[in-house]
């Protein structure tokens, strides 16, 4: 398909106009006009991008692209290295930031519930990104802990004062910490999300719910992968997701 085709459809299906972002969503680096091989990944990092090249790749679909609104402006060291490798090779770059956190089927949240077990109930948060509902059946903290641990294969690290029962619970993948307060007036017994702030300790053992950190990476590594693999049935394109693993 075109490349303009691409784009268009991506920011009609995830709604890209009516979010507020931090930079720039959809096309970042433009390359050949037409095509046929679609890679993913959660950052456009230099292994991501070489990966790709190596797999053949004429765009590259990701999470965490380039342009964002506190970095220098300047193409130099880093980024020049990585915009130029998408120039040297005419492969596009397209980036997806809060629209693919928020949207209701492809998104890394619908997605990270989904995977885990929970029921979605409801939205919150600004641009209702993050999400509360419940678990399909209530657990106790270590038994979610474990649950988590074993289906991101990575140890969250978890404040509570105790280790209650856990029926509700409010998620928000990534670096979405700043909502706990949020989840906590919606009454949940815990809230998931990707990184914690040291403020969070207090507020997680002052309030009674309790806070897990599964990493940033590790809770925003399905959305783009539902976006590939609904792209490549749509449109009978190749498709491979390229995962870097991120301690963070």
């Amino acid at each position: 398909m075109r490349l303009n085709e691409l784009r268009d459809y991506i920011g009609s299906e995830l709604a890209v106009s009516r979010f507020r972002d931090y930079c720039p969503n959809g096309l970042q680096v433009e390359g050949r006009a037409e095509v046929r091989r679609i890679a993913t990944g959660v950052t456009a990092s230099q292994a991501v991008l070489e990966a790709a090249t190596a797999w053949g790749a004429d765009a590259i679909l990701v999470h965490h692209g380039y342009f964002w609104r506190s970095e220098d402006a300047t193409i130099a060291g880093i980024k020049k290295r990585r915009i130029a490798h998408l120039l040297a090779h005419d492969i596009s770059l397209l980036a997806y930031h809060l629209p693919l956190d928020a949207h209701p089927d492809l998104g890394n949240n619908a997605r990270l519930g989904e995977l885990l077990g929970f029921v979605e109930q409801g939205r919150f948060g600004e641009q209702d990104i993050a999400v509360h509902g419940v678990l399909a059946r209530p657990q106790t903290l270590q038994q979610l802990t474990q649950h988590i641990q074993h289906t991101l294969q990575r140890a969250p690290q978890v404040i509570a004062h105790a280790n209650p029962d856990i029926a509700r619970i409010a998620w928000c993948s990534g670096g979405g910490q700043g909502y706990f307060d949020q989840a906590v007036a919606l009454g949940v017994d815990a809230f998931l999300t990707g990184e914690i702030s040291e403020q969070n300790v207090h507020v997680a053992q002052e309030s009674g719910v309790a806070f897990i950190a599964a990493g940033h990476h590790a809770t925003e590594r399905y959305g783009i992968q539902a976006l590939g693999e609904h792209l490549a049935a749509r449109f009978g394109l190749e498709y491979r997701f390229f995962d870097q693993d991120n301690p963070v």
